[in-house]
C-alpha cells in the first residue's frame, strides 16, 4: 500500500496493556479535560475567524494560529484516543498543546506555504458538506427508536465510532484483549474525521480523499512490537534509542516537528482573551436590539410602540390581568423613571366610539362583578388569549363608573396615556355605550427613558471586553510569531 500523503497525519499504537475494566470508569476520569477543551475550543473557534481573515487578505494561514489550532486538534485526539474515541490507552493524556513524542497517539498538520483566497469563503461550509454527512454518521448517524412502558416513542443514537469503541469495550471486559482488526478500522474511521477537521478549520486547500486508511499509521498496517524480555544477563533483542517501543510499528516514518512558542501562559491569555470576546458579543447583542427599539419602534411623540394587535371579545368587556407594581428600589430604579409616562393606543375597527381606562384593580373588580368579559392573559403569536368569565350586562357606563386614574373615550383612535404608581392596577377596554362586542386595534407604547442610559452603557461594556479579548489574544500571537521568526532566522 502506498502511503498517503495528506497533510493531516493521524497516528496511533495501540498499547498492548488495555486493561478490562478501566473504560467503564474513563467517563469520569476525562473530565478536567472535557473542561479545559470546552474553553480551547472557543479560543479555537475565535483563531479560526482570525484565520480565515488573514487567508482571505494574505493568502496565508498565521504561523502562531495555525500552531494553536493544531495543538487544540491534536489534545482533542488525545483525549478521544484514551478515552471513547478509540479506548487505545490507559495512559492518563497529557495537558499540554505539543506534540508528547512517547505518547501513543499523535496528529500532526503540515503548514501549508500559501492558500486559496477565494476557496477559503466556500470550503469550510459548502464543500465540505459532502464529508459532513459522512462524519455524522460516523460520529452521531445511527438511530434507534423503541417505545416505554406507557408506549411512547424513544430514540437514542450513537454513531459508528461509538458503537465499533463500545464492542472493543465489551471484548476487553470479556477477553482481555483489543481485536488488531478492529483497532485498526477505529483508526480510520478516526484518520477520516480529523482530516475534515483539518480541512473545515482551513489548514489545507487539499480536499479530503474519500478513502479509509486503516490501522495506526497511514500507508501500512499497524505492528505490533512487544517490549523486549529480560534474561538473566539483562534484556533481549534490540536496546537503545534506536530499538523498537511497545506498540509502536519499527518501521514508523519519522514526523517533521516544529517547536512551538505555545507555553502555558500565552495558551491561557488566548483562552481567557476568547471567553472575554464572547462575553462582549453578549453585551453588543442587546445593544443591538436597543438600538433597533430606539430608532424603529419610538415615534414622533417619543414614545417606544408595540405593533398594533387585534383584540376582538364577543363580551361586553376586555380587561388586563392585574399589573402590580410594588417596588421597593431606589428612586431611579422605579418604573416611573425606567419606563416615563406610557400610552395604550386603542383604534376602533368601527365609527363607534371606544373606552379605555385605567382603575385600581379592586375598583374594576367592583365595576365588572358579574359582567361577561373576557380577560387577556397572554399572547399565542400575535393573537391575545382570552379567558372568560360573568354573563350579565353592566349596569353604569364606563365613563360615568368614577373610578378610572386615566381614560379615554370617543371615536377615532383614543390614546390612554398614564405614569406608573405603585399599586395594583387593571386597564380595561369597553365600547363606549357598554354595549357587546369589542373589536379594536391596540398597541402599547412607553417614553423609556432608561433606554439610551442602559443602551450606551451596554456599548461601554461591549467595546471594553472586546477591546481587552483582542489584547489578551493578540499580544500572545505576536510573541509567537516573534519566537516563530526567530527560530526560522537561526535555523541552518
Amino acid at each position: 500500500m502506498t502511503t498517503t500523503a495528506y497533510p493531516v497525519h493521524v497516528d496511533a499504537d495501540l498499547d498492548p496493556g488495555v486493561g478490562r475494566w478501566l473504560w467503564l470508569f474513563k467517563w469520569l476520569l476525562v473530565l478536567p479535560h472535557y473542561v479545559v477543551l470546552a474553553f480551547l475550543w472557543l479560543a479555537f473557534t475565535l483563531l479560526s475567524v482570525v484565520a480565515f481573515v488573514g487567508i482571505l487578505v494574505t493568502g496565508r494561514y498565521p504561523r502562531g494560529v495555525f500552531e494553536f489550532n493544531v495543538g487544540v486538534l491534536r489534545w482533542s485526539w488525545r483525549v478521544a484516543y484514551y478515552a471513547y474515541g478509540a479506548l487505545g490507552t490507559d495512559r492518563y493524556p497529557p495537558f499540554t498543546l505539543h506534540d508528547v513524542a512517547d505518547y501513543p497517539a499523535h496528529l500532526e498538520v503540515d503548514y501549508p506555504e500559501h492558500l486559496s483566497r477565494g476557496l477559503v469563503l466556500v470550503k469550510w461550509w459548502l464543500l465540505a458538506i459532502p464529508h459532513y454527512v459522512v462524519v455524522g454518521l460516523l460520529v452521531s448517524g445511527t438511530w434507534w427508536v423503541a417505545t416505554d412502558d406507557r408506549g411512547e416513542p424513544v430514540a437514542w443514537g450513537a454513531g459508528l465510532i461509538g458503537l465499533l469503541v463500545l464492542v472493543a469495550g465489551v471484548t476487553l471486559l470479556v477477553t482481555g484483549r483489543y481485536p488488531q482488526p478492529l483497532f485498526d478500522l477505529v483508526l480510520g474511521l478516526n484518520r477520516w474525521v480529523l482530516r475534515v477537521a483539518g480541512y473545515a478549520g482551513l489548514m489545507t486547500d487539499r480536499y479530503p480523499p474519500f478513502s479509509l486508511v486503516q490501522g495506526g499509521h497511514e500507508g501500512r498496517e499497524a505492528t505490533l512490537v512487544l517490549p523486549p524480555t529480560r534474561g538473566p544477563s539483562g534484556p533481549t533483542g534490540p536496546t537503545g534509542p534506536d530499538a523498537p517501543v511497545a506498540g509502536a510499528p519499527s518501521d514508523r516514518p519519522p514526523r517533521a516537528h516544529h517547536p512551538s512558542g505555545w507555553t502555558a501562559g500565552r495558551v491561557v491569555s488566548v483562552t481567557l482573551g476568547a471567553l472575554v470576546v464572547t462575553l462582549s458579543l453578549g453585551f453588543a447583542v442587546p445593544f443591538g436590539a436597543l438600538v433597533a427599539a430606539e430608532v424603529g419602534a419610538r415615534d414622533a411623540d417619543g414614545f417606544v410602540t408595540s405593533e398594533v394587535q387585534p383584540l376582538r371579545s364577543p363580551t361586553y368587556a376586555v380587561a388586563s390581568t392585574n399589573l402590580a407594581l410594588h417596588v421597593d428600589a431606589p428612586p431611579a430604579l422605579t418604573p416611573e423613571a425606567l419606563l416615563g409616562d406610557t400610552r395604550l393606543t386603542v383604534t376602533p375597527s368601527t365609527d363607534e366610539p371606544v373606552f379605555v381606562g385605567i382603575a385600581p384593580t379592586a375598583a374594576v373588580a367592583d365595576y365588572l362583578r358579574g359582567v361577561e368579559r373576557d380577560v387577556v392573559t397572554g399572547m399565542s403569536g400575535d393573537r391575545p388569549l382570552l379567558e372568560r368569565s360573568g354573563g350579565d350586562r353592566p349596569t353604569t357606563l364606563p365613563e360615568e363608573a368614577g373610578i378610572w386614574t386615566a381614560r379615554s373615550t370617543g371615536t377615532g383612535p383614543q390614546r390612554l396615556t398614564w405614569t406608573p404608581q405603585d399599586g395594583d392596577w387593571t386597564v380595561v377596554v369597553m365600547n363606549a355605550d357598554a354595549s357587546a362586542g369589542v373589536d379594536v386595534g391596540a398597541a402599547a407604547g412607553a417614553e423609556v427613558p432608561a433606554l439610551r442610559p442602559v443602551m450606551w452603557t451596554l456599548l461601554g461594556l461591549a467595546s471594553g471586553a472586546l477591546l481587552l479579548g483582542g489584547l489578551l489574544v493578540l499580544l500572545p500571537l505576536r510573541a509567537v510569531s516573534r519566537d516563530t521568526g526567530a527560530r526560522a532566522a537561526r535555523a541552518p
